[in-house]
């Protein structure tokens, strides 16, 4: 098979799917100076959208394809052409099941967002049989206590936002992009995965795929009832109250304060909001460190104005996608701000976790067609923000800041044009009146500006700035502000070894809460290769 890159469409000949391949089958051709019935078993590999030239946009591709007869394959790739055409290579992912060590007892995943699903998953396809134990509920009832709590504000501890089968990403804008580098076909198959339990097949080549919360809830599902078929045992309601550790090797969980159970592979896909968790690992001496992560708030503008900014149209239609964005910036002081998350039309929502703390996040469906876009925009911060080198020093950090949003909105989300937040009036050149925010639970005008230190607070007006020369309008009077944004990733990282293991041995810290990812797809990825090391150490 041969491959094109760099093949460009006009948006409006991509309007469904009969018009993109009959204009990608001619622009083929006519590149090869081929007859089109010459080419066949066209493939999309990768699709994004090209707005330099806006309000003409265009999709890029990078497209698969056979020629019929296989011996001009040879001639057609020595040739001179006008595109760029090579030999087509897919890196297939491969569990290796090398392993030659009996198992005494069946691997142990504490958790069940993406690294903890995926990595079982993995291991049940291939008859390792894990089991489970997820302090929160199935996703199907973790929904319905989520929505109550964004309804009438009673949270559950162990079922919200961040706790519950899924993991936090499943009440996200469920983005599936990532930047780590594919060698080993791993970011692939997670989404070749997601599409063989219910994920539309586009997110296998779109450059910025998504299938939004309400798609994801829907394959997370799936794959549970897939692993319990494959021999899984999932424990709901089931939190991981202590370790059982001797001569450091460990030997045996507590679940509930009750219940040991015996074991010798415990993979730890706890999430980045397991702070109990934290606390009795850091008692137990396992070796972790304080992590640099990120806060900040949420930022509303009309979805509208978004579209027009990146695409130069009044009315984007249905031809392509509700714009984004991704802003970087460098303060005075050498403070990192960027955005983080971007919602194109969606959410902020409430994604608190622990009694009397208030933590947000963004949220999108799969339609993305809520009227207002939403980002985080987030400062890093570092041990010298914390006053601490301990492990533990970020999430005291982030509690207090919780702590005082939480007091800002007495439990409502504390929102604030941004005008106010600067002190300034009078930038008013785009958006021109205040509009409604698009919110999950209740929120209340409150005065952010005693959340952040005089240092954090001055680094995100002087990024917001610089981000308002970039997209104008960013930084408007009418812009909403929403606090706190303090879950960005991990504070803490679980130290490993190259084969992914704890000083303490059986046992695996992993994904998202472990400190090695960042996302939906990177913590996906890192339970695969967590999966990969089991398979390598033992036989099912």
């Amino acid at each position: 098979m041969l491959q094109i890159n760099q093949l460009k469409l006009p948006v409006e000949e991509a309007s469904t799917k009969e018009n993109e391949y009959s204009a990608l089958l001619y622009r083929i051709a006519g590149s090869l100076h081929l007859n089109s019935d010459m080419i066949d078993e066209i493939q999309i590999q990768k699709k994004s959208l090209d707005a330099r030239k806006k309000p003409q946009l265009f999709y890029v591709y990078c497209i698969s394809f056979k020629i019929k007869n296989s011996s001009l394959e040879e001639k057609i790739l020595k040739k001179k052409h006008s595109a760029d055409i090579t030999r087509f290579k897919l890196v297939s992912y491969q569990l290796e099941m090398t392993g030659t060590k009996k198992m005494l007892h069946r691997p142990i995943i504490i958790g069940m967002g993406p690294a903890g699903l995926f990595c079982g998953y993995t291991l049940s396809k291939a008859g390792y049989c894990p089991v489970i134990y997820e302090r929160g509920k199935r996703v199907e009832e973790r929904i319905r206590d989520v929505e109550e709590f964004w309804k009438n504000g009673k949270l559950l501890i162990n079922s919200n936002v961040q706790f519950g089968e899924g993991g936090a990403g499943t009440f996200s804008d469920g983005k599936l992009n990532t930047l780590i580098k594919d060698k080993n076909g791993r970011n692939r198959e997670v989404l070749r995965i997601f599409v063989e339990n219910g994920a539309p097949e586009h997110i296998l080549y779109d450059s910025k795929p998504h299938i939004g919360t309400d798609i994801l809830s829907k394959t997370v599902a799936s794959m549970r009832n897939k692993m319990l078929e494959w021999g899984a045992e999932i424990n709901y309601e089931s939190t991981v109250t202590d370790f059982r550790i001797e001569k450091n090797i460990v030997t045996g969980i507590e679940i509930n304060n009750k219940k040991i159970i015996p074991a010798e592979t415990v993979i730890l896909a706890i999430g980045h909001s397991a702070r109990d968790t934290f606390e009795t690992l850091y008692h137990h001496n396992i070796p972790m460190v304080a992590k640099d992560f990120a806060v900040g708030m949420r930022l509303q503008h009309r979805q509208e104005h978004i579209d027009y900014i990146q695409y130069g149209r009044d009315n984007r239609g249905k031809s392509f996608p509700a714009a984004s964005y991704k802003l970087a910036a460098k303060t005075a002081q050498d403070r990192g701000v960027y955005s983080f998350c971007m919602c194109p039309g969606g959410y902020v929502v409430n994604a608190s976790s622990e009694e009397n703390r208030l933590a947000i996040n963004g949220m999108s469906y799969s339609g993305r067609n809520a009227n207002n876009a939403n980002s985080a925009i987030i400062m890093s911060v570092t041990k010298a923000d914390f006053g601490s080198d301990h492990p533990l020093a970020g999430i005291h950090f982030q509690r207090e800041l919780e702590e005082k949003a939480y007091k800002l909105g007495n439990g409502s989300i504390p929102i604030q044009y941004y005008h106010d937040f600067t002190g300034k009036s009078g930038k008013r050149e785009y958006i021109k009146e205040p509009f409604e925010p698009c919110i999950k639970g209740s929120y209340i005008f409150s005065d952010l500006r005693s959340l952040f230190s005089d240092s954090v607070k001055a680094a995100f007006i002087e990024g917001m700035t610089q981000f308002g020369n970039i997209i104008p309008g960013f930084d408007d009077d009418y812009c909403i502000l929403a606090g706190v944004e303090s879950r960005t990733s991990s504070p803490v990282r679980i130290l490993r070894d190259t084969v992914y293991e704890s000083e303490v041995k059986g046992l695996y810290p992993c994904g998202e809460g472990a400190g090695y990812a960042g996302g939906i797809t990177s913590a996906a990825m890192d339970g695969l290769a967590i999966a990969e090391v089991i398979a390598k150490k033992y036989y099912p």
